[in-house]
């Protein structure tokens, strides 16, 4: 299977030769897709380990606009047999957020639809969202992770930053580097 990677705005296109079956493709994101990205973002919210009544009254905030497409660097996963299954949405880091000295794309969010999860899907979208970190000369990747997220970061080898101002600093941040030198 061939997975094909479009940066919105850029004509080129880089094709990757993968193996196993029904793998999704990742692409940018348009606005006819936003019914379906808002459907796994909203699948995939419902999983986290929160009152219903909680989630339901953030979902709001979790829905992707067609206003959002502009600023922000949105990509699905999107398989034959199943439509949309993954979404990565990043787009600039605040200075005081990103490691001293460092700028970062902030992970907005990764959501794979349940029925999906533990299948790559998710590994996939942040590589795409480090490629995109790195084709806007970023140093590295800021994520504010769910907290039933955090393993998933952990897992992939980000750093977690330190907890400096409790009124501000989220508390599961994580730092991927993308240029080699330690995040201190």
């Amino acid at each position: 299977m061939k997975v094909i990677l479009i940066a919105p705005g850029t004509p080129s296109v880089e094709t990757i030769e993968i193996g196993g079956r029904d793998e999704p493709i990742l692409r940018a994101a348009r606005v006819e897709d936003l019914e379906a990205v808002n459907a796994v973002v909203e699948r995939a919210v419902m999983t986290w380990n929160l009152p219903d009544r909680v989630k339901r009254l953030a979902m709001p905030s979790y829905r992707y606009h067609a206003h959002d497409l502009q600023y922000m660097h949105v990509v699905v996963a999107e398989s034959d047999g199943a439509g949309l299954v993954g979404v990565a949405a990043c787009e600039p880091a605040a200075a005081r957020d990103c490691p001293q000295g460092r700028r970062g794309l902030l992970v907005q969010g990764i959501y794979v639809d349940p029925e999906r999860q533990r299948h790559g899907v998710g590994g996939r979208l942040l590589a795409a969202a480090a490629e995109a970190a790195r084709d806007q000369g970023c140093d590295g990747l800021l994520v504010k992770a769910q907290a039933d997220a955090v393993g998933f970061f952990e897992a992939r080898g980000l750093d977690r930053l330190a907890v400096e101002d409790v009124g501000r600093d989220y508390p599961h941040r994580f730092w991927l580097d993308l240029t080699g030198r330690p995040s201190g």
